[in-house]
């Protein structure tokens, strides 16, 4: 957890952060339900739900690096707290593909102008979310912060926040992303999501300094046998059930058997909240 306070850069001027092409879409019709794929309606459904039983970091790691997936597919999410006075910026990172997601709130805020440089491009947008590629913004295109992002293959970004009645940001999430998505839909999704994630953390950051009691307790590593382990090692790694088995010397059968303990013995529904969940109780260690 990094607690720093960046610089606002003096220079920066009314549009220069926005992304191009931005400043035309200041007035254009808001996204609507329509702008949502088949199935990702029950999925946004899903997701809701699941963040109000968010109560721990390991929760929300579980949360916005498995299930949430399905709708915002990123590489690294950074949230943003205000800690104080407003240009004051309480900042963490989760990745499932970094060997330290801490680099990337850390330079997030050691290179100055690139927080102050994305919210200003939400306030000029009348606080909408922003969709942009890294190159799109000057203050961070360059960076320390961006070529971090490029070693994971994310080179998009979507952020949105809240503020309060003076519009003043309360918290800023920013998603960095593999691949350029649909801007509609992803816009929509972040506006919906928004309010459930900063809730989701400012529970999940009070549980932390009390140390409540749905923190995941430690012996619930002990169901994992040695095999679901290696299995668990492959499944982050990207193989596929096949590929596993081949690799182990089973069938694909007896690898999707042993795929189905993980998630029952995880209570997860999926294999990327699987590898989430094991990597913060540290039965996966990489």
């Amino acid at each position: 957890m990094q607690l720093i306070t960046p610089e606002i850069s003096p220079g920066l001027e009314p549009n220069a952060g926005l992304p191009v092409g931005y400043g035309a879409e200041r007035d254009a019709p808001a996204p609507t339900p329509e702008s949502l794929k088949a199935g990702e309606q029950e999925s946004l459904l899903l997701n809701l739900d699941t963040s109000l039983r968010v109560y721990s970091r390991p929760h929300f790691f579980s949360w916005t690096q498995g299930l949430l997936q399905s709708l915002i597919r990123h590489e690294v999410l950074i949230c943003a707290l205000r800690s104080g006075e407003p240009s004051s910026l309480s900042v963490d990172s989760f990745a499932m593909n970094a060997a330290d997601p801490a680099i990337f709130c850390e330079t997030f805020l050691r290179d100055a102008p690139v927080a102050p440089a994305l919210i200003k491009a939400w306030e000029e947008r009348r606080f909408r979310p922003v969709v942009c590629a890294l190159s799109d913004l000057p203050a961070v295109a360059g960076s320390n912060f961006a070529r971090e992002l490029e070693r994971v293959g994310a080179t998009r970004l979507i952020a949105h926040g809240t503020h309060d009645t003076d519009g003043v940001a309360e918290s800023f999430f920013v998603f960095a992303c593999a691949q350029g998505p649909d801007v509609q839909r992803q816009a929509y999704v972040a506006q919906l999501l928004v309010p459930f994630l900063h809730a989701a953390w400012i529970r999940a950051r009070m549980n932390g300094r009390t140390r409540g009691n749905d923190i995941p307790k430690p012996a619930r590593t002990s169901t994992i046998t040695a095999r679901e382990r290696e299995i668990l090692k492959w499944i982050y790694l990207g193989k596929s059930n096949f590929e596993i088995g081949a690799i182990l010397n089973i069938s694909p059968l007896t690898v999707k058997n042993h795929v189905q303990k993980i998630l029952r013995k995880l209570n997860v529904v999926n294999r990327a909240q699987a590898v989430g969940k094991a990597l913060e109780l540290r039965i996966l260690s990489l």
